[in-house]
């Protein structure tokens, strides 16, 4: 099934991002929780939110506690093609 057909980009980037992390939770995949906390100082950067990405990149509390907040506003549209890789790689469709 080719990228297009998957319904994947119509949907939100907090919508992505609810779905990549329910299904990284159902299946315990904790590497995709590293990938994404390793992103995420980097968007949070990139937005102008300095103080947040030094915080994420010095703690990994501020990292476990971003994770929500990780599917909302710019960050959430920066970290989108992450969300988009995650889902289209383990064969997870728009419903």
């Amino acid at each position: 099934m080719s990228d297009d057909d998957d319904g994947l980009d119509a949907l939100s980037s907090e919508e992505l991002h609810d779905r990549a992390v329910r299904y990284a939770l159902r299946h315990l995949d904790i590497p995709f929780f590293v990938r994404l906390m390793e992103a995420l100082p980097v968007a949070e950067a990139a937005t102008g939110d300095i103080d947040a990405a030094e915080a994420d990149a010095l703690t990994l509390r501020a990292h476990i506690d971003d994770v929500t907040d990780a599917g909302q506003g710019e960050v959430a549209e920066l970290l989108r093609p992450l969300y988009l890789d995650y889902l289209r790689t383990h064969g997870v469709e728009a419903e």
